[in-house]
């Protein structure tokens, strides 16, 4: 852990008028310390190393879809957290990836300092990187806190993006299976 970014934490508390000294805050610094240094990580991994040689041969070539992969990461304007899911398909070229390593390269996109429309399109072209699939799609809904505990206050409001690559920009059809499938 960080002794600086602990510091800088005891430094933002004392600012807005706390008492750094009373008993509920006087780990606190530590603990946040602890708490951004595991909501960054992603910064801290690399897409060859994250994989790790999880590719392998396949006749495949129908689309592969995994939904619902829930996210947490961190709005880089104002360091609020927005929450969502992303949804991440695939149509295989050779070769399919590990199940779990499309859920891993969400988390480590989404554990940095973000924007949702970035993050979106950096998810889609490492499944394309690693994969050479004829075709990706990622679609993300999320909840931003900055807008929902701050600013305009819309509690119900939601982020929805997308970003399609290969077939499923050239296809409509393509798009739209892959649009129907994630509403199932």
């Amino acid at each position: 852990m960080s002794n600086d970014m602990a510091h800088c934490f005891e430094q933002i508390i004392a600012a807005v008028g706390e008492d750094i000294h009373r008993e509920g805050l006087v780990k606190t610094p530590a603990r946040a310390a602890q708490a951004f240094e595991y909501l960054t990580m992603g910064y801290r991994q690399n897409l060859d190393e994250l994989v790790n040689g999880a590719v392998f041969a396949s006749d495949s070539d129908e689309m592969v879809i995994v939904k619902g992969i829930e996210l947490y990461s961190l709005c880089e304007h104002h360091l609020l957290p927005f929450i969502g899911q992303a949804n991440v398909a695939y149509i295989p070229n050779g070769r399919v990836i590990g199940l779990s390593k499309i859920a891993r390269i969400v988390d480590m996109y989404a554990r940095r300092f973000q924007i949702q429309e970035n993050l979106t399109r950096e998810i889609a072209e490492a499944v394309q990187n690693v994969t050479d699939a004829k075709g990706v799609a990622v679609q993300i809904n999320a909840r931003h806190m900055c807008m929902m505990m701050r600013g305009v206050g819309k509690q119900n409001s939601e982020m929805s993006t997308s970003v399609m690559l290969g077939a499923f920009r050239q296809s409509q059809n393509t798009r739209n299976e892959f649009l129907q499938l994630i509403r199932c």
